[in-house]
């Protein structure tokens, strides 16, 4: 698949299904590329399809199978657009640290793919919002699905959520209580953690 070269082949890109419920461009937007100009294309179309449909049908599909429709803050963003961002400290790290994360079309040094959105799940949102509330989304989340990397932040609990060929299952936060929460060797780390976030559904997975 080459990269759209107009307005109609950039149409039939976003309409490449990615599972049941997400399409490509359900995840394009971006205020930095709609603020500053910059077009979010992917450069490599076929690899982002590819990555994104990991990340759709292993985490957020039974994410809202189980807690309803999801909030997509932000998701896929090209080289350009990364590389502005992190040029103009817009919260955006550099384009090698952001390969198979934001950047679903580009392999990380290791040759491996990946794919990363940041979303809100407005049930969790409505539920827990006191401080430290995001741990116990962390914490379902560990125990249920096969995810590579989470970052919450302060506002609506909002997290970055990563798909990635060879997952670190780590947990990390600039919401209070900052910091990192667990990875792999910390003693937290293994075993059922459900009395941390009773109340919350069953999985749900999707049909």
């Amino acid at each position: 698949m080459k990269t759209p070269g107009s307005m109609k082949s950039l149409e039939e890109l976003g309409r490449a299904r990615l599972s049941k419920n997400f399409f490509l461009r359900d995840f394009l937007h971006s205020e930095i590329a709609d603020f500053y100009r910059i077009p979010n294309i992917p450069d490599d179309p076929d690899l982002a399809v590819l990555a994104g449909r990991r990340l759709c049908e292993e985490l957020l599909e039974p994410l809202q199978a189980t807690f309803g429709r999801l909030h997509i803050r932000s998701a896929y963003r090209n080289r350009a657009v990364n590389e502005f961002g992190n040029r103009n400290k817009l919260n955006c790290s550099t384009n090698a640290a952001t390969a198979a994360d934001h950047i679903w079309d580009m392999r990380d040094a290791d040759g491996c793919m990946g794919a990363a959105a940041c979303i809100v799940i407005p049930w969790v949102w409505d539920r827990e919002r006191e401080e430290g509330g995001w741990q116990s989304l962390a914490w379902w989340i560990h125990d249920h699905l096969p995810y590579a990397s989470l970052c919450f932040f302060p506002k609506l609990w909002a997290f970055n959520i990563q798909w990635h060929e060879r997952p670190q299952r780590r947990i990390r936060s600039f919401a209070e209580p900052r910091g990192l929460l667990t990875k792999p060797g910390m003693a937290n780390h293994a075993g059922s953690h459900a009395h941390l976030y009773p109340g919350y559904p069953a999985l749900v997975r999707a049909p």
